[in-house]
């Protein structure tokens, strides 16, 4: 009679859900999956791959500027934020050279990490070295672009800089919107480091 109640009970315990079920993990960021080879700029009204399912608007908080500019008696800079990197060019207004110090910068990434800066000549094999100074001799321009050093990704053996994009434009898109982002560039100027801190947000997300 025991042996029978078993029998009967075992298929209804067996098909129990367990009192506790752990919550299945989130689905990965794929969009932040995406290799990105170098970061080449645009001229389009609003930025992005050509295949991407979402744009995005940014906006200039700090300093504040509509047209993404900030000047003072030394230097002049525009910015040209895309989902890759941040584009900038930098004009040296006085007539003597000024330097940027890439190891005394860091960028603060969408997720609010901060940390060290790479450019457009910086390797994967230079994560660990001093990166050198770059000279803007005077009243001359410079342009390049910039993300987090904690991006870049091995290129197995080629000669590419490849890192991970500053914001995905896939369906995981639209959870990036309002988020901030922005560089501390340090320059030397007359012998002195002055330090240039530049605010970005996310103003809008836009699907296509």
């Amino acid at each position: 009679m025991a042996a029978a109640v078993l029998v009967v009970l075992m298929p209804a315990c067996s098909g129990s859900p367990p009192p506790e079920s752990a919550a299945p993990p989130p689905e990965p960021e794929q969009g932040l999956q995406r290799v990105t080879v170098g970061a080449d700029d645009s001229t389009a009204a609003i930025p992005g791959s050509p295949d991407a399912l979402y744009r995005f608007r940014f906006r200039q908080v700090d300093p504040a500027s509509d047209r993404f500019v900030f000047q003072d008696r030394e230097l002049s800079f525009y910015f040209r934020p895309t989902p890759d990197a941040l584009h900038f060019q930098v004009e040296n207004r006085q007539d003597r050279p000024v330097w940027i110090q890439w190891e005394r910068s860091t960028f603060i990434d969408p997720n609010g990490s901060t940390g060290k800066i790479a450019h457009s000549t910086t390797q994967w094999d230079d994560r660990f070295k001093t990166q050198a100074d770059t000279q803007i001799p005077g009243l001359q321009r410079y342009s390049d672009y910039v993300l987090p050093l904690d991006y870049l990704l091995d290129p197995a053996g080629k000669p590419d800089q490849m890192h991970r994009p500053l914001l995905p434009e896939d369906r995981s898109a639209p959870q990036y919107s309002d988020r901030s982002f922005g560089v501390d560039l340090t320059f030397i100027v007359d012998g002195k480091p002055i330090n240039y801190p530049f605010r970005f947000r996310v103003a809008s997300v836009i699907a296509r």
